[in-house]
């Protein structure tokens, strides 16, 4: 039920790979509370994407898939605004974190357009 260009393999291998990337990130924050508190949320919602898509991959349903997926979007989007309070707040160059915030932009794309596929498809069907 993966997007028409992306193998579901390849997703998930991404939402991994962006997790351990979060991890990585966590591991290196400064111990002071502010930013120990900042990514203990990023090491939260970072690592559930995997685990979000991985469910919707076992989806009994379209409509369990499309919420999965929907969790997983939720989940991209915090991880982008703790990715955002960070740099704001000078606990990271912005610069360190530009790729991780391209990735989080493309992933979450390519799950607005599972979502909506998998929507349309259900549609169609319902159609028929």
């Amino acid at each position: 039920m993966a997007g028409e260009n992306e193998n579901p393999i390849d997703l998930r291998t991404r939402t991994k790979s962006l997790a351990i990337r979060i991890i990585r990130v966590y591991s290196a924050l400064p111990k002071t509370t502010e930013a120990q508190v900042l990514g203990k949320q990023l090491l939260r919602s970072g690592t559930s994407v995997g685990a979000h898509y991985r469910e919707a991959m076992r989806a009994r349903s379209t409509a369990e898939f499309v919420s999965k997926l929907q969790g997983g979007l939720q989940e991209l989007e915090e991880t982008g605004y703790w990715l955002e309070l960070l740099v704001d707040s000078q606990t990271i160059p912005e610069k360190r974190l530009a790729d991780l915030l391209m990735e989080i932009d493309e992933l979450t794309a390519i799950l607005v357009t599972c979502v909506n596929n998998a929507k349309r498809r259900q549609r169609n069907q319902s159609k028929k």
